[in-house]
């Protein structure tokens, strides 16, 4: 049977937690009260924080056995989110919390798949919410009031929140029904190419495509480690410029991680490598400032990749890209890798296009169901669409 577990600190926010799983029982809905406190529970519970702490890889005495907060939070956290990922009878999360409680209730959220209800009622909801929902789907709900005690605020909150997670887990659609689902990363400067491969595959799979803003291609990626894909065309692959050149939409090290771990079929190309992403003029690092820019708009500059930085994300993508044991297409287009990247535009270099085609074939490691492609065409020309196309077609098989 599944459950809608309701998880919070019942050491000190007991009674809210209590108000809130009645409230969710009266729906009908079959309700596990977790409790995350490190010190005991005023309330009943179903799963006590000890049970939960036993998750922790280092023990309970890890989590339960130390007198200094912080640390005892990181480490509830950790063990939550190696509970909550273990259950096979989740319906959906929700979870209440200041700022210790929020941090522990959705890091284990964070590790749900895609689809399972998730909703935080947080002190934390009307602020910066990026550490807590990352590229996850949570809700968050603004709590009014501080957790410290129920009253006629935090109530019609709570009630409110009962309501929609009980709404939700009753009418959990599944994400994965209908055709299959591929994944594509695109931005402004590439639009013409994966608009082209996302209408000439529309009828036969759902395409999802992702803006590359760093969250774009790890949202992407969660997709693929959750089995919620059939495959992936990677044309944009620009994140990977910002993380390591220090520009604000970056990649994280695990950039083609899910596809080295699911074999998924894979067509990539250098979309959009020929730039680092800064916001407005004044945000550049100073060692830049000889730098060749482009205003995008008046709040996103673009700064044009040299031959040597074209050289080590050559290299860094080559290498990730090795460790892919699933059938691998990397499509790089010789007459420009951008809108900007063309003859006469802004971004114009053949010598550092150049130097970033060879350092990935220098680098990858071909087999017979891993290759690099070259051709002779702009990445927005429409034959470049269609051997992208193609291409994906041969490594479904």
């Amino acid at each position: 049977m599944k459950r809608i577990y309701v998880v919070g600190t019942a050491d000190t926010k007991g009674e809210e937690l209590a108000y809130l799983a009645d409230a969710i029982a009266t729906t009908g809905a079959t309700v596990a009260r977790v409790d995350v406190g490190t010190r005991g529970a005023v309330v009943p519970v179903d799963v006590e924080a000890r049970e939960v702490a036993s998750w922790h890889p280092d023990g309970t005495s890890a989590v339960l056995v130390t007198n200094d907060r912080g640390t005892a939070v990181t480490a509830m956290g950790i063990a939550f989110a190696r509970f909550i990922a273990s259950r096979h009878d989740v319906a959906g999360v929700v979870g209440i919390g200041g700022g210790g409680g929020t941090s522990i209730v959705t890091a284990g959220m964070r590790t749900l798949a895609l689809g399972v209800p998730k909703l935080m009622v947080s002190t934390l909801a009307s602020g910066d919410t990026a550490p807590y929902v990352d590229v996850s789907d949570i809700v968050m709900m603004p709590s009014i009031t501080d957790m410290a005690g129920l009253n006629r605020i935090s109530r019609v909150v709570l009630h409110n929140a009962a309501q929609a997670v009980a709404g939700m887990a009753a009418r959990a659609a599944r994400i994965d029904e209908g055709k299959p689902s591929i994944g594509l990363t695109m931005f402004g400067v590439t639009t013409p190419c994966v608009t082209a491969i996302a209408e000439t595959l529309r009828d036969d799979y759902d395409c999802m495509v992702f803006h590359a803003t760093g969250t774009g291609g790890r949202t992407m990626e969660k997709l693929a480690d959750s089995g919620l894909l059939a495959g992936v065309i990677d044309i944009t692959t620009t994140e990977v410029c910002d993380m390591h050149f220090g520009g604000v939409l970056p990649a994280t090290p695990d950039r083609f991680g899910a596809i080295a771990r699911t074999r998924l079929p894979y067509v990539g190309s250098v979309g959009a490598l020929d730039m680092v992403n800064f916001w407005a003029p004044s945000t550049i690092p100073e060692k830049y400032s000889s730098r060749l820019f482009y205003e995008h708009n008046p709040n996103v500059t673009l700064m044009r990749t040299t031959s040597e930085e074209c050289r080590r994300i050559g290299e860094w993508i080559g290498e990730k890209l090795s460790q892919c044991e699933g059938p691998v297409r990397f499509l790089t287009p010789e007459r420009g890798v951008s809108a900007l990247d063309i003859e006469g535009g802004a971004f114009w270099d053949p010598e550092a296009d150049a130097a970033l085609f060879q350092a990935i074939e220098r680098t990858i490691r071909p087999t017979a169901t891993r290759r690099v492609e070259r051709l002779p065409l702009h990445i927005n020309d429409p034959a470049f669409a269609e051997a992208a196309v193609r291409a994906f077609r041969e490594v479904l098989g």
